[in-house]
């Protein structure tokens, strides 16, 4: 078959393509996350896949304020660190807001 036919080639280049795409796009989210999380103090206990998804959702919701509320094409880098950031601080008060803490009730006292 030639290359610009459609075919079974067609379909294994998109297959590559997107696993090509999610690859970079765990590599932008665990840098992006990475930013975050060294810029905002204290103790974080995540894994570098939680570090990539906070990344990602920061990423994800700067470009969604920057288009709905900046009407702008794309969040950059800096919008996307800060939403990171937020992610990160949300994260770390859903579990109570110290490392030993299980969040949400975890740790009260039992009669």
């Amino acid at each position: 078959m030639h290359p610009t036919h459609t075919g079974w080639r067609s379909g294994y280049e998109a297959d590559v393509g997107l696993i090509v795409y999610l690859i970079i796009l765990f590599f932008v989210g665990l840098f992006v996350g990475a930013l975050a999380r060294l810029l905002l103090p204290g103790p974080d206990p995540m894994s570098l896949g939680m570090t990539a998804l906070v990344g990602i959702c920061g990423t994800f919701s700067a470009g969604l304020f920057s288009w709905y509320v900046l009407h702008r094409h794309g969040g950059g880098l800096v919008l996307s660190v800060l939403f990171s950031m937020l992610v990160v601080w949300i994260y770390r008060h859903s579990r109570g807001g110290t490392y030993g803490r299980q969040g949400l009730g975890g740790n009260r006292r039992r009669f």
